[in-house]
């Protein structure tokens, strides 16, 4: 059986943080996610479009930062280990 990595393949770890529906949809405020060397935001934007109906309409009305700085969710930036990303939905209020 072979996968699709190698067992020494560069990974690296990212902080998630989800709010709201955000929050409601991942079933947790936060996570610790694991992902290839060069992931990109866009990339994870859709691993996580891809974990469920409620969880793929709330990624994709979402804004994102990356340690604290908004980033476009299609962005090809590279993510880095150790990085932070902060789900946010829209927000209701006045």
């Amino acid at each position: 059986m072979s996968t699709s990595a190698s067992p020494d393949a560069a990974v690296i770890a990212v902080e998630l943080h989800y709010f709201a529906a955000a929050a409601d949809a991942a079933g947790r405020t936060e996570e610790r996610l694991e992902l290839p060397d060069g992931a990109t935001l866009a990339g994870l934007r859709e691993l996580l479009a891809g974990r469920g109906l409620e969880m793929a309409r709330v990624i994709g009305v979402s804004s994102f930062l990356v340690n604290s700085v908004s980033a476009p969710a299609d962005s090809l930036t590279s993510l880095a280990d150790g990085d932070r990303v902060d789900v946010l939905p829209p927000f209701a209020g006045g």
